[in-house]
């Protein structure tokens, strides 16, 4: 699932090569010139992108070394948490000393071509993310954008259309281009927008190396025994992100605490997302992926066994949901619910232009368990969702509680 986004990436599938940033222009090395267009392109060119795989040459191409195999990660003696607790030092760290990475030359037109590209694929693939985005200021917008692009195209390796060629050493290959775009150098102008937004932000390259380990664990694992497992999980797909936003949102400029705290409070807002996602796609993915995101040990609590789930869960006689899926997703649901206030904890620390989208995003977000329950918790057949009506009544509430700043 791994931040629940499916289909194609369209235009940004990554190319081979290198960009070779000049100050006055930027041209491709490599053997493909144009793998991916940017400039939003035609609606033939789109439709046709939709299908094409994200893993194009330079994926398939030996990686320089070999990486950590998805079987030593699922298998690891390091915990979940202590690996999440890594992270969230590294990044800490990182934004406590206002490290940036290497600023890149790249023709301005360019860059906002590619973010503009970015916007695009934000805001068809990701719209409750999206309209958190669109109260931001445009300079964090963009790196924002560039931030869930690349975990879109991260996530696609393992759940794009051309899944089936996705080998280990194409992550390594993965993995490897993550350091390169640390370092100044994208392969290509997608690339070049998070290289942008590294060089005006302190991110840390952690939490995007354990993204890239979880879709090795997607590789290799369909189900998760315990919760604790399925904690991992979700922290290398989603509470990863928050990781990775949190220096672009900044504290609010009077905030003396703890900065670990407000990480901790992205982290969890971050798993609350993906644990509402999970809920959310089981049918979805028990039907297409032959995957069950939800801890077996919880399902045999409620009698409940993986092929009814693989199945779909409804009374042979009334045909109404199962009763016993309906006590099982009450649980769920107010697991989830449960981190999602742990979550609100840090947002009042963040900056003031910041507050508000985040508010926004939580809530909405928030609103998908009340849909699963307005739909007799029935996610087999039906995805809940937010009407977009009831998205934007949400926005004076959310703006209202974003307006006291906490500053310890």
């Amino acid at each position: 699932m791994s931040l629940a986004m499916r289909g194609a990436l369209a235009d940004c599938a990554p190319s081979t090569g290198t960009i070779a940033c000049t100050g006055s222009r930027t041209r491709r090395v490599g053997r493909y010139e144009r793998v991916a267009r940017c400039d939003g392109g035609s609606n033939a060119s789109r439709a046709k992108t939709r299908s094409r795989a994200i893993a194009d040459g330079s994926l398939l191409a030996s990686p320089k070394s070999t990486r950590r195999r998805p079987e030593d990660i699922v298998n690891g003696e390091v915990s979940g948490y202590e690996v999440e607790q890594r992270a969230l030092e590294a990044c800490a760290a990182r934004q406590l000393a206002n490290v940036m990475a290497p600023k890149i030359s790249v023709p301005s037109e360019t860059l906002d071509t590619a973010y503009e590209r970015c916007r695009e694929v934000t805001a068809e693939y990701a719209k409750t993310f999206y309209l958190g985005t669109k109260l931001m200021t445009p300079e964090k917008q963009r790196a924002i954008w560039a931030i869930y692009v690349w975990c879109r195209r991260t996530d696609e390796l393992v759940d794009g259309p051309n899944a089936s060629h996705i080998t280990p050493e194409a992550l390594d290959r993965w993995e490897e281009r993550l350091e390169g775009i640390f370092e100044g150098r994208p392969v290509d102008v997608i690339d070049a927008t998070l290289c942008d937004t590294l060089a005006r932000f302190p991110v840390d390259i952690q939490p995007f190396r354990d993204m890239i380990d979880g879709m090795r664990m997607d590789l290799v694992k369909p189900r998760y025994e315990t919760f604790d497992e399925l904690y991992e999980y979700c922290y290398r797909v989603a509470g990863t992100v928050g990781l990775m936003s949190m220096p672009i949102m900044g504290c609010d400029e009077n905030f003396t605490g703890d900065v670990k705290k407000v990480y901790k409070a992205a982290l969890a807002l971050g798993l609350a997302n993906q644990l509402t996602n999970i809920l959310r796609d089981v049918g979805e993915d028990a039907r297409e992926r032959n995957r069950i995101y939800v801890p077996l040990e919880d399902l045999k609590k409620f009698g409940i066994s993986e092929q009814e789930v693989l199945r779909g869960m409804f009374s042979p006689t009334t045909g109404k949901v199962d009763d016993r899926w309906v006590a099982f997703m009450k649980f769920q649901i107010d697991r989830a619910r449960k981190v999602f206030k742990d979550a609100e904890d840090g947002v009042n620390c963040l900056h003031k232009d910041a507050r508000w989208p985040v508010w926004s995003a939580l809530d909405v977000y928030r609103s998908i368990l009340d849909a699963i329950e307005a739909n007799g918790y029935d996610n087999f057949t039906q995805r809940a969702y937010v009407p977009k009506v009831d998205k934007f009544l949400m926005l004076p509430q959310s703006y209202i509680k974003a307006q006291e700043a906490r500053t310890s």
